[in-house]
């Protein structure tokens, strides 16, 4: 298991073994080349979005010019608040365009 700082969430945020081989199998464009844009997102989003299809999830995100002509990283993580804080990446991906939700933070 890995993790990773977000100063957003005020905390750590893991990854597992088991997510980690889903986002290699379902996004190859991400993983395993691309390993460290997801703790660079984590650490320094562009944008939070709260999930329009989980409720307890956020998609963060980091433009990178680099990354096949331009893409998004956005990496989505569930937060459990009780019995302890605890935040995990369900899945990860290099996207075009941002997903819908409602955005809750902003870089300026």
């Amino acid at each position: 298991m890995s993790h990773f700082p977000c100063p957003y969430l005020n905390g750590e945020v893991e990854l597992t073994e088991e997510r980690e081989r889903h986002i290699a199998e379902r996004h190859p464009d991400l993983l395993p080349e691309h390993r460290g844009r997801i703790g660079e997102t984590l650490a320094q989003p562009d944008q939070v979005r709260r999930s329009s299809r989980f409720g307890a999830a956020r998609l963060l995100s980091r433009w990178y010019a680099d990354a096949r002509l331009g893409r998004h990283a956005v990496v989505v993580v569930v937060s459990e608040l009780d019995p302890a804080q605890r935040h995990w990446i369900i899945t990860a991906y290099l996207a075009r365009t941002l997903a819908e939700g409602a955005i809750e933070w902003k870089r300026d």
